[in-house]
């Protein structure tokens, strides 16, 4: 595989983004609710801490968001084709190190169920489940927190 940079999303990268949450395996099947109609906006960009991990080439293989208040992360996606190279843990990483910079204690996940064992992996810890939420969302997600190392 080749380097992955993480940088900073530009208003530029919001339909690349956008398509990568629709195209996701992930939300297909039972979770397709969640994502539909969803667009990552350049207002969006704009407002929250959201970076893309990017190859040599310049494509997007995967992004995260983080809103500051009240710290979480609220997106988080890999391209399929990109699952298993190690492009999530860089994104986590990333993400810890910029949540300290901004001064954060912690950082509030509330995950898909399929992607709790990724964020367990990565040093979150389970603070509970949040119980279903229709029409969207009609099964329990987990809720997890990481704690961040100011030091």
């Amino acid at each position: 595989m080749q380097p992955v940079q993480v940088r900073r999303a530009t208003e530029q990268d919001a339909e690349v983004l956008t398509a990568l949450i629709q195209e996701s395996g992930a939300y297909r099947g039972q979770y397709a609710s969640v994502i539909a109609g969803y667009q990552v906006t350049s207002d969006y960009i704009d407002r929250h801490l959201v970076f893309a991990a990017v190859d040599s080439t310049g494509q997007v293989l995967g992004f995260y968001a983080l809103v500051r208040e009240p710290a979480e992360l609220d997106l988080a996606f890999v391209s399929d084709e990109a699952q298993g190279m190690g492009v999530g843990r860089r994104l986590m990483e990333h993400m810890l190190d910029q949540a300290a910079r901004a001064g954060l204690t912690g950082v509030r996940v509330v995950s898909n169920p399929p992607a709790e064992r990724f964020y367990l992996r990565m040093g979150a810890e389970p603070v509970g489940t949040l119980p279903p939420s229709p029409p969207k969302v009609t099964w329990s997600r987990p809720e997890l927190r990481f704690t961040i190392n100011t030091a």
